[in-house]
This record gives C-alpha cells, structure tokens and sequence, in this order.
C-alpha cells in the first residue's frame, strides 16, 4: 500500500471520527433534523470520505472497500444535489453503515 493510499484510508478514518464528535449528543433522529450546523458539519464530512475512496480507487487497485461505489455515489449527490438530500437517509449512514466502513478500513493489511 503506498503512502497516498494510507492518507486517504487515514482521511476516512478521520472524518467517520468527526461524525461521531458532531453527533454524539444527538440522540434520535429529530434532534439531527433541527440541527443545521450538525447536517452540514456531517455532509462536510461524508464528501469527504466518498473523495478519499474515489482517488482511493484510482490509486489503488487491489484494495477493495465492500461499498465504495455506493459511498462514492452519495458524494456526488452531496455536491451536485445537495438539493435532494434526505436526512433519514444521512441518519441512517450515521447509525448503520459508518462502523462497518471504519471496522473494514482498519482491518486492511498495511495500515
């Protein structure tokens, strides 16, 4: 693995961390959706993760993240569609798929 593979591995790893400070007093669905500041610090930092695995990709042949098509995928709709965004659907990135990235990342030999 090289170097500028292990910094957007890193990247990841550093934005599911801040997702967890931003949202840890935040304890039910409807306290995220009243909170502005914590929607966009969250969708700051999920565009960030679908950017490091996309050049992840690109630098990286053989590491395969389980779905970083579809993380990649959401990035771009962050970005270009941020007007399509549903809250239930960051929610649920949130609570039960953000573990699963982190746990896959850092079972990745190398890192």
């Amino acid at each position: 693995m090289t170097e500028k593979s292990k910094k957007y591995l890193s990247d990841v790893l550093m934005a599911i961390h801040l997702i967890r400070e931003f949202t840890v007093d935040i304890t039910d669905f409807s306290m995220y959706e009243k909170d502005l500041k914590t929607q966009s610090a969250v969708e700051r930092q999920l565009v960030i993760i679908g950017e490091a695995l996309n050049k992840l990709r690109k630098n990286e042949f053989e590491i395969n993240i389980e779905n970083d098509k579809k993380i990649i995928g959401f990035r771009n709709r962050l970005v270009h569609a941020y007007d399509s965004i549903d809250n239930a659907i960051v929610w649920a990135i949130i609570n039960r798929h953000l573990k699963n990235l982190q746990n896959e990342i850092e079972s990745l030999p190398g890192l």
